[in-house]
């Protein structure tokens, strides 16, 4: 299906290389000529779980980055991730061969054809997940997070729903592309609060919105101009969660290649406590 799913890894992290023209307006300066993707993804169990949920998927030949970050139990969260990635993969891989194929779900007329792209791979796969919890007792209650990377000629779509989250390191600064859809953020977008309060908030882990949890779900979308050296990490909450944004900054920039940034990354996480399932996927674009 042309991409890797995290279940089917070992810890050694994955690399991906993907090549494409920049395009831009007529008269506009053009300063990235031959763009060249490279990408990497690692995950690993963490110090406190039993086993993995998250998964992540490598479309390199499709333009197409995906972190999914389980949750059910009894091995459904891992069923409902890998579910996520394979499905994004494969609705990718069949309008890539066919682009005129008839879509499974309704275009947005507010939106352009690659924008729908992505966000339809998304609600297939949440209309998958949810169908397989529906037949199966087993995996009633499964959903997955979701943040999905899809690069196209003049920069890249960023596709969200849970609260697994894609930052920009661009230069010295540390961007984050996605807004979290969790209760925290709720209560923190609807009255302030303090350092204090949000450190012991009673319900970090609880979020709003998910893949599986209905047939339907809104998709958070959002485009970037990409420049050269802009580097895009996806993660799940179990690396944004223990280490801070300033500690993935340093090891983000500090690192000598993007396999070390992501062992970093994850070792940061499970030494800071590791209380969960921490999965990473960096890619970077570069000249040549």
């Amino acid at each position: 299906m042309g991409i890797e799913s995290a279940s089917a890894l070992t810890p050694a992290a994955r690399r991906a290389t993907i090549r494409w023209r920049s395009t831009r307006a007529a008269g506009e300066r053009d300063p990235l000529g031959q763009l060249r993707i490279e990408a990497v993804g690692e995950t690993n169990v963490g110090m406190k779980r039993g086993h993995n949920e998250d998964n992540f998927g490598l479309a390199e030949r499709l333009g197409l980055y995906a972190v999914a970050d389980g949750m059910g139990g009894h091995a459904s969260g891992e069923v409902a991730s890998k579910l996520a990635v394979d499905v994004m993969a494969d609705f990718f891989e069949a309008t890539a061969a066919d682009p005129d194929r008839t879509w499974p779900l309704k275009m947005d007329r507010s939106r352009g054809y690659e924008e729908n792209r992505l966000v339809t791979a998304v609600k297939l796969a949440n209309l998958r997940i949810y169908e397989s919890a529906q037949r199966d007792p087993r995996q009633r209650g499964m959903g997955t997070t979701v943040v999905s990377l899809f690069a196209v000629e003049d920069g890249v779509y960023v596709a969200h729903v849970g609260d697994s989250r894609i930052y920009r390191l661009r230069e010295s600064e540390l961007e984050q592309l996605t807004e979290d859809h969790s209760l925290l953020n709720d209560y923190i977008k609807m009255k302030k609060l303090t350092p204090e309060e949000i450190a012991n908030f009673p319900h970090k882990n609880v979020i709003v919105r998910a893949l599986g949890m209905k047939d339907s779900v809104k998709v958070d979308t959002r485009f970037e101009a990409s420049r050269v050296g802009d580097t895009y990490l996806l993660c799940s909450d179990g690396l944004s969660g223990p280490v801070e944004d300033d500690q993935i900054r340093a090891i983000m920039q500090s690192a000598p290649d993007l396999k070390t940034a992501a062992s970093n990354l994850i070792a940061a996480a499970n030494a800071n406590g590791g209380p969960d399932n921490v999965t990473v996927v960096l890619a970077r674009w570069v000249e040549g």
